[in-house]
């Protein structure tokens, strides 16, 4: 009768613990190092907040987060290696617009869909663009620059680090909230892309903030408002474009943290919350801030929505812009 007894209850067991594997891997999880692929070079934005949503999660989770840097085919390369890695939550990734809601709608065949092809673990920053002119240019605000677009169409020209790039696109949303015609000039990267505006071979560009800050400072561009929804705290002398002259417009990168399909929901809700801990910290909040970011913390649900949204956001622009990879 014991030994029925003893046998019925490891039967039991046995079956509790086959039917619920993801039960078991979430409770051991994580025991081991967990790699965090980067789709671009260590230095640039998307690596920089990577790697704080990294430290924060190896000092919660006990267990060391190793940066992949796995940069090239704008962001392609590095999201192909997290669809080849098992759902098990060792394998994360830090990934941007770019790659996740404007490669879709500028490439004919992609190898993933960004919503069916990832988990959606949460929102960690934006990096709004500031708009910025040449000295030369007769405007100082948002409101005089689409009055002198509409006076010479065609005729002003603003750089962007390549076509399809984020700020390109951005430039592109406010010709056509603003009904002007304005010639664009690409380049390869953002530095010469910059290049291009300080020497007044372009008339003016949206730039990430970090990397032309210095030279608003020095007068040798003009800061005509940054392009976000409000107004950034560590720079509230900057007006948003929207309250400058454009009512409405809004245009940054953003970096999120996504997985593989089908991880256990236990093992994103943990991720969620320690990379939602890590963010909301004042030293990280003032850091961030002080280099241009903006934290926006978010649930699994609130980035898939938000997804969905610039998904339609710049597919619509893209559209409108007939704009092509090159």
């Amino acid at each position: 009768m014991i030994t029925n007894t003893l046998s019925k209850t490891c039967a039991l067991a046995f079956g509790a613990l086959t039917l619920c594997p993801a039960a078991a891997l979430a409770q051991a999880w994580p025991g081991k190092t967990i790699r965090m692929i980067v789709p671009f070079p260590a230095g640039g934005g998307v690596d920089y907040i990577g790697r704080i949503a990294g430290r924060g999660l190896t000092d919660r989770l006990g267990q060391q987060v190793a940066v992949d840097n796995r940069a090239g085919g704008s962001g392609i390369i590095g999201l192909q290696a997290l669809l080849a890695a098992a759902p098990d939550g060792y394998t994360i990734a830090a990934a941007s617009a770019g790659p996740l809601v404007i490669n879709p709608h500028i490439f004919a065949k992609l190898p993933y869909d960004s919503l069916r092809d990832f988990t959606h673990i949460a929102n960690m920053s934006n990096f709004p663009y500031l708009l910025v002119t040449h000295p030369s240019l007769p405007v100082k605000n948002v409101k005089e620059l689409i009055a002198l677009a509409k006076a010479r169409p065609g005729e002003i020209t603003y750089s962007s680090p390549g076509v399809g790039n984020g700020q390109h696109l951005a430039t592109a949303l406010f010709n056509s909230m603003a009904k002007v015609e304005i010639l664009h000039i690409p380049y390869k990267g953002n530095a010469p892309s910059v290049l291009a505006v300080l020497s007044g071979e372009a008339h003016f560009t949206h730039s990430s903030i970090p990397s032309i800050l210095p030279h608003v400072r020095a007068g040798k561009v003009r800061a005509l408002g940054v392009a976000n929804a409000q107004r950034i705290p560590s720079l509230p002398e900057f007006p948003t474009v929207a309250e400058a002259g454009l009512p409405g417009f809004e245009a940054h990168g953003w970096v999120g943290m996504i997985g593989p399909a089908n991880m256990p929901k236990d093992i994103v809700q943990r991720l969620n919350k320690e990379i939602v801990d890590t963010l909301k910290q004042k030293d990280v909040i003032d850091r961030m801030l002080s280099d241009g970011a903006v934290p926006v913390p978010s649930s699994p649900e609130e980035f898939t929505a938000y997804m969905k949204s610039e998904l339609k956001k710049w597919g619509d622009v893209v559209k409108i812009a007939n704009i092509k990879a090159e």
